[in-house]
């Protein structure tokens, strides 16, 4: 399915409260959780900043060094965001789309990042980067691990909204066999220390409509980049 940006008015702010689900913490690795339901509360302030984020920054699909376009749209916020081309992989501080810095980090993103880190045991987590990730039905992110960042001590922090996915979670090398994690809508994987360097991915996410978000899945990852 091809990609179409989003517009301001693309989440429903005003939709029925979200559905109950139990909130826990479950293990998927020795430093490595999924924070079941962790971002529900949050959802109120952070659609809206969200949205003010994509609007300045609007998502795109970037183009990998090897000349394939993402199935994923992506946008990023705060002091460094990633991007993708033909040159390579690199954090920059200007959206090479719009010449602009990067919008700031809202206070509700960095202020939910590191209640998540320290629900997972990393207290201390000072994120510098987001990284936003809108999958549509099909769309999808091959077996990689996140090693752009100059600090590999702090963890991920990755917030799932939106439409179910399937998360794979792999082991040091691409080969490895991955378990396959269900992630649903406020659910918060966090992994770190021994587990940081990971190889993850998502399978195709499927076809649906979340009442509050559409067709859609919004992910977003909190990394200390610099």
């Amino acid at each position: 399915m091809p990609y179409k940006p989003m517009s301001p008015a693309t989440f429903d702010l005003f939709a029925d409260a979200e559905p109950e689900q139990e909130r826990r913490r479950e293990p998927i690795g020795e430093q490595s959780f999924v924070l079941r339901g962790f971002a529900l509360p949050w959802l109120d302030r952070l659609l809206p900043a969200l949205e003010t984020v994509l609007a300045d920054a609007p998502l795109r699909q970037m183009v990998t060094p090897g000349g394939f376009t993402m199935s994923a749209a992506m946008s990023s916020c705060g002091t460094w965001g990633w991007t993708t081309d033909r040159s390579g992989y690199r954090y920059t501080r200007h959206d090479p789309q719009t010449g602009r810095p990067w919008p700031a980090m809202p206070e509700v993103f960095f202020e939910l990042a590191q209640a998540a880190a320290r629900e997972a045991g990393f207290a201390g987590f000072v994120p510098d980067a987001c990284l936003i990730n809108r999958y549509v039905p099909g769309a999808k992110m091959s077996l990689h691990q996140d090693k752009d960042e100059a600090c590999l001590a702090a963890p991920i922090v990755s917030v799932s909204l939106g439409l179910p996915a399937m998360f794979l979670f792999g082991g040091f090398e691409r080969s490895d066999k991955s378990q396959r994690v269900p992630l649903l809508h406020g659910d918060i994987v966090v992994w770190g220390g021994v587990d940081r360097l990971r190889y993850h991915g998502v399978l195709p996410i499927k076809g649906g409509q979340h009442p509050r978000l559409g067709e859609q899945r919004i992910n977003f990852t909190f990394r200390t980049a610099k």
